[in-house]
């Protein structure tokens, strides 16, 4: 596995990558997301788009897909 990098540093050109963030319940996920309008975004179902907070991230790979 890809080590994880600050999310800081994570390419914010639109392409998917694979982030770590932790929601309103302390639960911690990982997750592909998207950089779009102005922040980061992962699908948490089939049709719900949901903006995060990531933590770090790693680059996509097939295994994610």
């Amino acid at each position: 596995m890809t080590e994880r990098k600050p999310i800081a540093s994570a390419p914010k050109d639109g392409s998917q990558v694979t982030v770590s963030w932790t929601d309103g319940d302390g639960v911690t996920s990982e997750s592909l997301a998207r950089w779009e309008d102005g922040g980061w975004w992962t699908y948490i179902d089939s049709d719900t788009k949901k903006r995060i907070e990531p933590s770090s991230w790693r680059p996509a790979s097939d295994d994610d897909a």
